[in-house]
């Protein structure tokens, strides 16, 4: 028995809704003893009633909601998310997922093995939503029959090849560049992987082969996403689509390869960083996607909240001195940084940076790019503005001694200097530039800011639905005790606007931690970062995760999100 409360139950909704008659239930009964079909399949089989009543009478009985998978633009990695196998057996597919919570249509709701076996195989709270059963057959279909040539993999994307490479000043069509080895619809495959790319705001591409497979991912907000699998025996044509719109060397397939495309797509510029590594089962291609459409230059939004704003404000503004930016890869700092510098940027001002590598050309600005391997490094770049009357310099990176040792002397000679480091928080960045060999003097006297940011993704305005959280939960996560009664908070849901991720685009969650002269004084006395955050602190810096709280509490991102992102503290 897989219906809930028994199949009378179902039937006696049927006879009282006069959808059938208690004759022909009493049929369909006495035929399923027999064959031990459910009950609807019967009814639906014998004509009495057609699979939508049916599925309308499911999501009534068990109070679940109703939907049509087939008006649903699921994707790949959530639908593979259940194997096919396990699909068929409980006609189930998955759909959306929020959280911990895995969206699945299905025709059979009140199957409790089923969802038991599926929580189990997917490790996540499954919450069933009722659907025809013909939907679920077809798409099942869809399934079995997918991918089995280049055009099936095409349609999983997009027809538009609104795609054109700009090299040099001429814009070049696509078909010009076609070689020998690449064929029409390798390129017809990668123009669509490029457009569908940015239709969906993806930040790169990763295109990656395996022994039986070939996997295209795109990042979406940070986060990974399998779009398709196209045919694996594709994978060199597509290498050398991709390495020929790069100016790469299709032959070479043994050594990493970097190169850059610049193309037109559904008529924006728009800039390609493509890498090529060399793996177990052939090159590994990833493109980061540089639109410069979509940079965010607006310090007001960002995410500074308004006091952090004014204090990196004052700091920018002053006319010399250092403001570093810290957090891992992907943190945004780079925006930061370009968005301080767009707004310095005047006629009387001379600013000069040293970047590996540029990402994006900002007009009036002296941008070099760094190259190692020719003696072009941060610290000689660094040492040429010098000779060049600069006002403002930003050093993409201090990595090692020489340059945080020029820059520093850069600071306390007149410029402002703006740069990057790798650590965890504010205050450790004042205990990794000692680890470097800086003396505490020098940065005590040169140091004007340290900033401190990490990305969360945004809720949807359009799906987000009110959290319940227990206080305990709360109070772990740092809200005061005080604000725990009136602290509101949202959670992703999941609709068509977000692709039933219930995020759509990135803020910043900031520390900002001003040099004030008692930090400075920790400082040549060789505090520690916990004895320089614990001050910080009582002057008034909010950490990430206070910042992240404050977010949440404002309903732009998720408790999920802020944990994900920050630590304690």
């Amino acid at each position: 028995m897989t219906q809930l409360g028994g199949y009378q139950k179902l039937g006696h909704i049927l006879v009282q809704s006069g959808l059938i008659t208690k004759d022909q239930l009493q049929e369909a009964l006495n035929e399923q003893r027999k064959t031990r079909e459910r009950l609807g399949k019967i009814l639906v089989k014998r004509g009495i009633i057609d699979e939508k009543d049916l599925a309308i009478t499911l999501a009534q009985q068990l109070k679940l909601p109703l939907v049509d998978p087939l008006k649903l633009n699921i994707r790949s990695d959530v639908l593979e998310m259940i194997l096919l196998e396990s699909a068929e057996k409980y006609k189930a597919i998955p759909f959306g997922i929020s959280g911990n919570v895995l969206h699945v249509a299905t025709s059979d709701p009140a199957n409790r093995l089923a969802a038991d076996d599926l929580r189990f195989l997917t490790q996540k709270t499954i919450r069933f939503h009722v659907a025809t059963e013909s939907s679920i057959e077809e798409i099942l279909e869809q399934r079995k029959s997918s991918e089995t040539d280049l055009d099936e993999a095409l349609k999983m994307l997009t027809d538009d090849e609104e795609v054109s490479v700009i090299e040099d000043t001429d814009e070049i069509d696509l078909a010009d560049l076609e070689g020998a080895a690449v064929d029409a619809p390798i390129v017809r495959l990668v123009n669509s992987l490029l457009t569908d790319a940015i239709k969906r705001k993806a930040s790169d591409i990763h295109i990656e082969p395996y022994e039986k497979m070939l996997r295209v991912r795109y990042r979406i907000d940070g986060i990974l996403y399998e779009v398709m699998r196209p045919p694996v025996k594709y994978k060199n044509a597509i290498a050398s689509r991709i390495k020929i719109m790069s100016n790469l060397d299709i032959a070479e397939r043994r050594l990493p390869q970097d190169g850059r495309i610049k193309a037109k797509i559904l008529g924006k510029e728009i800039d390609f960083r493509v890498s090529c590594l060399p793996t177990l089962f052939g090159e590994k291609i990833v493109l980061r996607i540089l639109d410069r459409s979509s940079l965010q230059l607006d310090m007001t939004q960002l995410g500074f909240e308004k006091d952090q704003l004014e204090n990196f404000r004052n700091a920018i503004y002053q006319p010399y001195g250092m403001v570093l930016v810290t957090g891992p890869t992907g943190s945004g700092k780079t925006t930061t940084l370009y968005s301080a510098l767009t707004e310095l940027n005047k006629v009387e001002r001379n600013i000069s940076t040293a970047e590996d590598p540029v990402e994006y050309n900002l007009a009036g600005i002296n941008q070099v790019q760094v190259h190692d391997a020719i003696g072009l490094t941060f610290a000689s770049a660094l040492r040429a503005f010098l000779r060049q009357d600069p006002d403002i310099i930003m050093v993409g990176e201090i990595r090692d001694l020489e340059t945080a040792e020029i820059a520093v002397k850069a600071a306390l000679t007149g410029h402002l200097v703006l740069s990057t480091l790798h650590t965890n928080d504010a205050p450790s960045t004042v205990t990794r530039l000692i680890n470097m060999g800086v003396e505490p003097f020098l940065i005590a006297s040169s140091l004007n800011l340290v900033l401190a940011q990490r990305l969360v993704r945004k809720l949807c305005d359009q799906c987000k639905v009110p959290d319940d959280v227990p206080p305990d939960v709360l109070l772990d996560l740092g809200v005061p005790e005080k604000e725990i009664d009136d602290f509101k908070c949202y959670r992703p849901r999941g609709c068509n606007a977000c692709n039933n991720t219930g995020y759509r685009g990135r803020i910043a969650l900031y520390e900002v931690m001003p040099m004030y002269e008692e930090l400075q004084e920790l400082v040549l006395v060789g505090a520690s970062s916990a004895e320089l955050k614990k001050e910080a602190i009582r002057l008034g810096m909010k950490t990430l995760r206070q910042s992240g709280i404050n977010k949440v509490k404002a309903g732009i991102t998720s408790i999920e999100e802020v944990i994900r992102t920050t630590s304690r503290g």
